[in-house]
C-alpha cells in the first residue's frame, strides 16, 4: 500500500513564487480540439510517450474544478495526487498536488494552456515547485535534470501530434 505525505495548500500564486519554475511553449501540428480531448482523455499525458507510467482520474466526468487524479511516474515512484483549481474547457487547466508517495514537496503546480496558432496549437505548459526546506540544496542541484526531464514530456507530445497529422 501507498504511503501518501500531504503537502501545503497550493493555488496559482506558487506558479510565480515558487523557487523552482519550469516553463515551456512549443507548437503542435493539431488543432486546440485534439490536443485538450488528449490532455482530457482517460491517458492525458501518459498517452504521449514514456514519461508518464499511467493516469488515473479519480473523480467522475465531466471533469472541472475539484477534479482529482492520480500521476505514476515511469518506475512506479513517485506517485502524485492532484486536484484541479483551474479548468477552462478547451483552453487549459490547472492543478496543485495535495499528496505525493515522497516526502520531497511543500508545493506543486501545473498549468497547461492550450491556443490556436496558424494550422496548430500552442501548448503551453509550467511547472512550480517548492521543496521542502531540508531537500532545497539537493533540488537546486538536480533542478536542471528536472528541466530537461518535464522538457522530454513537451517533445513527446510534439511527436505525438505530429504523428497523427
Amino acid at each position: 500500500m501507498t504511503r501518501w505525505y500531504p503537502l501545503e495548500p497550493s493555488d496559482a500564486s506558487v506558479l510565480v513564487s515558487a523557487p523552482h519554475v519550469y516553463r515551456y511553449r512549443s507548437h503542435f501540428a493539431a488543432p486546440p480540439e485534439r490536443v485538450w480531448e488528449s490532455l482530457a482523455s482517460d491517458e492525458s499525458l501518459a498517452a504521449w510517450g514514456p514519461s508518464l507510467k499511467a493516469v488515473n482520474w479519480l473523480s467522475p466526468r465531466p471533469f472541472g474544478v475539484d477534479t482529482t487524479r492520480e500521476v505514476v511516474l515511469v518506475g512506479g515512484a513517485p506517485r502524485m495526487r492532484e486536484r484541479f483549481f483551474r479548468w477552462e474547457e478547451g483552453r487549459g487547466y490547472s492543478f496543485a498536488v495535495f499528496e505525493s508517495s515522497v516526502p520531497l514537496f511543500r508545493h506543486f503546480v501545473e498549468a497547461y494552456g492550450v491556443e490556436a496558432e496558424g494550422d496548430g496549437t500552442l501548448f503551453t505548459w509550467t511547472i512550480a515547485i517548492e521543496p521542502k526546506r531540508a531537500f532545497a540544496l539537493p533540488f537546486k542541484a538536480l533542478s536542471p535534470v528536472l528541466k530537461f526531464a518535464f522538457g522530454r514530456t513537451v517533445a513527446d507530445g510534439k511527436k505525438y501530434f505530429d504523428k497523427q497529422a
